[in-house]
């Protein structure tokens, strides 16, 4: 019998409440170090962006640093920098986050910052042209001018998925940027800026009464607005193999990346949990099926790595979501001699199990990453601002490094046993003209 391994839950604390004009807080106090961490996470993201304005998400983003009410362009940076602190913020399928770590004097600060923009960022003709500008910088220096951009991330989407929000391009196409307009932003920010359809969540070196009466003081004034009903976007599930072939032009070697649909992540929590395990099994290490089968063994991949989530977000992602699997291969590699060495190992590993000791050692590294990342005030204050606004429940980061060590053998079978080919959608990428063939 397969021994269970124990890893116990963490405990840091949560206190949690919702301001008048429907701002949910969470708070979650740590007096070790004189640091605090400010999220403020909004409940829109790249599949809520409408036809015609990809790319908007991202965008909006990038406007909501370019002044506020009440101060004006860049002295967010200087406040923030000022205190001794450091500031961003960053775009994802299902939401958006701003954010900010200082010196716990500093708390109040960020506070008001934050607070600040809440009420309305500036949206002027200027700020909309310098920032489209920078935004279609990004996308030339991460996607166009750069080896594998967008890969897979923005290449396996529009195979797996039919629907608009779930197979668009989250960057944007330059001419939806460009016939971005200041009252598209402004309907932007009133249809999903709302109090009601964001959360804040302050992390460290606070005092829970004093933290309150500011935030009640800088928040509670802010006007309330109704917060968008939540579209599902899920769509059916693939019943064929899908595929695309596209040249990189910078690309010195071929690589491949698949995607299979896998469980809601928070309506069948439970059935989704293993899935994240398995991609781990698969590639997590030297001693993982996929990585010694296919990078020492056989040689046809140079490297291999799987996740759940196209942007690796696997406990911060709505439904639909996938497995992925993503591989680099040598000079003149085979694309389609790697998926069925994949397709053979999840066979292999459908009918014969686990190893003995395999399941124990990839939960150990798994809570061993999740423990880690809460280490930091950031890495508490964000993730529970997202998982108070998408499930409300703050405290599943303190049970997840629990909740992955009860996952067992037969589930993560049972998990393996759905990766058929015909649910597949896989991407290849040929090296471009100039590269070794």
């Amino acid at each position: 019998m397969a021994r269970r391994i124990k890893i116990p839950a963490t405990k840091y604390p949560v206190e949690r409440f919702t301001l008048a004009n429907g701002l949910r807080v969470v708070l979650t106090p740590d007096r070790s170090a004189p640091v605090v961490g400010v999220a403020v996470v909004y409940d829109v993201g790249i599949r809520s962006e409408p036809e015609g304005r990809t790319g908007f998400a991202h965008l909006f983003e990038h406007l909501m640093f370019q002044g506020s009410e009440n101060l004006e362009k860049l002295a967010h940076f200087r406040h923030v920098q000022g205190a001794g602190g450091t500031f961003n913020g960053s775009t994802h399928l299902d939401y958006t986050d701003y954010f900010e770590v200082l010196p716990s004097g500093a708390l109040e600060r960020a506070l008001f910052l934050e607070a600040d923009r809440m009420r309305g960022p500036r949206l002027t003709e200027e700020n909309l042209l310098n920032q489209i500008d920078v935004v279609k910088e990004e996308i030339r220096v991460n996607v166009l001018n750069r080896p594998y951009g967008g890969f897979p991330w923005l290449r396996l989407p529009p195979v797996m998925f039919s629907t608009f929000p779930n197979a668009h391009d989250g960057y944007g196409s330059f001419g939806d940027l460009d016939s971005a307009t200041v009252a598209d932003a402004q309907a932007f920010f009133d249809r999903y800026y709302a109090c009601g359809n964001a959360t804040l969540a302050v992390a460290g070196d606070f005092d829970v009464v004093k933290a309150t009466e500011m935030i009640h003081r800088h928040f509670g004034d802010v006007p309330a607005r109704p917060a968008p009903s939540l579209p599902s976007f899920d769509e059916p599930d693939l019943t064929s193999e899908q595929r695309d072939v596209y040249t990189d032009r910078l690309a010195p070697l071929p690589g491949v990346a698949s995607a299979w649909r896998v469980p809601d992540p928070i309506g069948d929590f439970d059935n989704y949990l293993p899935y994240v395990v398995l991609a781990e099994v698969l590639t997590d290490g030297d001693a993982s099926r996929l990585v010694e089968r296919l990078v020492q063994r056989d040689r046809t991949v140079t490297s291999i790595g799987g996740y759940i989530g196209f942007m690796g977000d696997e406990f911060q992602v709505r439904n639909p979501t996938a497995l992925l699997l993503q591989a680099h291969m040598p000079p003149g590699g085979d694309g389609e001699k790697v998926l069925r060495t994949v397709d053979e190992e999840l066979e292999r590993l459908a009918a014969d199990g686990l190893q003995p000791g395999e399941l124990e050692r990839v939960q150990a590294r798994i809570a061993t990453h999740l423990l880690r990342d809460t280490d930091s005030v950031l890495g508490r204050a964000l993730p529970m601002a997202v998982l108070e606004l998408q499930r409300g429940r703050p405290e599943l980061l303190n049970e997840l490094p629990k909740l992955v060590g009860e996952v067992t053998g037969a589930q993560i079978v049972a998990a393996a046993a759905t990766l058929r080919p015909e649910r597949r959608a896989t991407v290849e990428v040929l090296p471009g003209a100039g590269a070794v063939a």
